[in-house]
């Protein structure tokens, strides 16, 4: 199964009003952002902004109805393409069959 990234958080730290709202029209430039959010905070230093930035990409519920990639393999044959080792096919009827120059492979001789 591929790894799909369906959102992303950020936080981001401003001196000033002003550096907050640059940052923001920045972010608003990517079509995926869904949220934004300007904080004022003080502490004993005086006044700082934190931002918040929330982008979405892609909802779980059309990941999950996206088509799986197809196969280029011939007629009435399952291809394998993501596999370690030896190559090899499922025909229709379930049995299996190795390509002929996959044959001469020596097997592990390790006891596990």
């Amino acid at each position: 199964m591929a790894k799909v990234q369906l959102n992303q958080k950020e936080q981001h730290y401003a001196d000033t009003r002003e550096q907050a709202e640059e940052i923001v029209s920045a972010a608003k430039e990517n079509d995926n952002l869904q949220m934004h959010k300007i904080m004022e905070k003080f502490n004993k230093y005086g006044q700082y902004f934190l931002i918040d930035l929330t982008y979405a990409y892609q909802t779980p519920k059309e990941v999950m109805e996206s088509e799986p990639q197809k196969d280029n393999a011939p007629d009435g044959q399952m291809s394998i393409d993501d596999h370690e080792g030896v190559e090899y096919t499922i025909d229709k009827d379930g049995s299996a069959s190795v390509a002929p120059d996959q044959r001469d492979l020596v097997e592990d001789s390790s006891p596990f």
